[in-house]
């Protein structure tokens, strides 16, 4: 009997219907599917029946993986390593489906990874994630409400996201202390171009460094009081960090790297 291991967030999922939606959700027959933290290997078994063209799981865990090898045998290729370590694009010929139950410790880590580190071929058809619900309300949070942020906008710049459903602590093993959020996320086909993704991640940092000030000092400190930027995007100063769009934090971020280029 393998124990989860709070140390790596692990929460096993259980539940055969959250099983079945997850899987149901895209067509993955004939597909190559990429499944992050297949834990004991209940969601693993779902995919296999969906018959994909193949199927890859990184586990860093090295007694999950050695029982996710002897439990599929020649069913999927398991990748003992770290996620974060990993490049992806270097796993696989060809676009990928990505299912994971992510570890909660490290879930908006590995998000943000993939998204600063995406070029404009994306190397996934779709991602279909659970994060903690806090975490996923975070991410799909519209602009002027308390939820909008760095996150949010994050990730919101390349992908189009949906939430699938909500999930109970019942449905896991151990049960969390909080609920789970089920999201599906796919690329746009058309977004902002930012040079150097990371202007995106230094210019939501540092607005959002004190969320509940003014534009002003922020504003100030990457732009050094540039109007031209303030006149050409019409940004009111007097506005908070949360009162910008998604599309403007995109445009100052492109700015941003004009400024520096």
């Amino acid at each position: 009997m393998i124990k989860a291991k709070k140390s790596l967030g692990q929460n096993f999922l259980i539940d055969k219907n959250i099983l079945e939606i997850i899987t149901n959700y895209t067509d993955i027959s004939n597909r190559i599917i990429l499944e992050i933290g297949p834990g004991t290997g209940n969601l693993t078994s779902y995919i296999i029946e969906k018959n994909p063209k193949k199927i890859v799981v990184i586990e860093k865990d090295n007694e999950l993986a050695n029982s996710l090898k002897n439990k599929f045998n020649n069913k999927i290729k398991v990748v003992n390593d770290d996620v974060l370590k990993i490049d992806e694009t270097k796993l696989f010929d060809e676009k990928v489906i990505v299912f994971g139950n992510l570890p909660y410790n490290i879930s908006t880590e590995i998000l943000s990874k993939w998204i600063i580190n995406l070029k404009n071929n994306f190397w996934f058809e779709c991602l279909v994630l659970m994060f903690q619900k806090e975490v996923a309300d975070r991410i799909i949070a519209k602009f002027n409400t308390s939820n909008y942020g760095r996150l949010s906008i994050i990730c919101n710049w390349k992908l189009n996201i949906k939430k699938i459903c909500d999930i109970k602590p019942e449905s896991f093993s151990p049960r969390p202390k909080i609920d789970s959020s089920l999201l599906f996320f796919y690329p746009k086909k058309n977004y902002i171009k930012i040079d150097n993704p990371n202007d995106l991640e230094k210019v939501t940092r540092i607005f959002f460094n004190q969320r509940r000030k003014m534009l002003k000092k922020p504003y100030n400190q990457l732009f050094n009081g540039d109007q031209k930027v303030l006149e050409k995007l019409k940004i009111n100063l007097n506005l908070r960090p949360q009162n910008l769009s998604l599309e403007t934090y995109y445009k100052l971020a492109f700015e941003y790297g004009k400024l520096r280029g």
